[in-house]
């Protein structure tokens, strides 16, 4: 006999697991950088999606581009983003591509993400000439142009907010992040 055959009350499930926020942004944005630091100003944890496929894959994403092809990362790279939207609590970033997957934009509706907006120039600062950056690897700046281009009305169409990071250190945009999400 069932609890609710006894006609004791049937526990609910567990409250889904669900993301304080979810970072988006180009590459030299600062997701990682500003999301452990959102992480430690609010009592979470961090957690970087592309750690994620680089554990189930056993090796860097460079290599991953290199020996298996982005189509296969990008699989890689949807696959770990549903699963940390669904397990992860605390503050999440995810690799500058992720977006380009319309099922990952999909799953990333009625969460909080925050969109590190940057222009060309402080990223290309941050990300120097793209070293373990495939899509860097060739001709950065232009590349860099072309995926800024690209992909900010992707950024743009998943946010719930957008926070400047040029001419801001990692603590003031980490701290303009926390006020949003206040």
């Amino acid at each position: 006999m069932t609890a609710a055959q006894a006609g004791a009350p049937v526990p609910s499930p567990p409250p889904p697991v669900r993301p304080v926020c979810v970072l988006v942004g180009p590459p030299g944005a600062g997701k990682t950088t500003v999301g452990d630091l959102v992480a430690d100003a609010l009592g979470v944890e961090f957690r970087d999606v592309d750690h994620d496929i680089e554990a189930a894959a056993g090796k860097p994403i460079p290599e991953i581009f290199v020996d298996d092809g982005e189509p296969h990362f990008r699989a890689l790279e949807r696959a770990a983003v549903a699963e940390a939207l669904a397990t992860h609590p605390g503050v999440l970033a995810l690799g500058g591509g992720a977006v380009l997957a319309p099922e990952t934009r999909t799953v990333l509706r009625g969460h909080h993400v925050v969109y590190l907006a940057v222009d060309l120039a402080d990223a290309l600062k941050r990300v120097g000439l793209g070293a373990g950056r495939p899509l860097l690897a060739v001709n950065p700046r232009a590349t860099l142009r072309y995926l800024l281009d690209q992909r900010r009305p992707l950024y743009e169409e998943v946010a719930t907010c957008t926070v400047r990071t040029d001419g801001r250190d990692p603590a003031e945009v980490a701290e303009a992040v926390v006020r949003e999400l206040g």
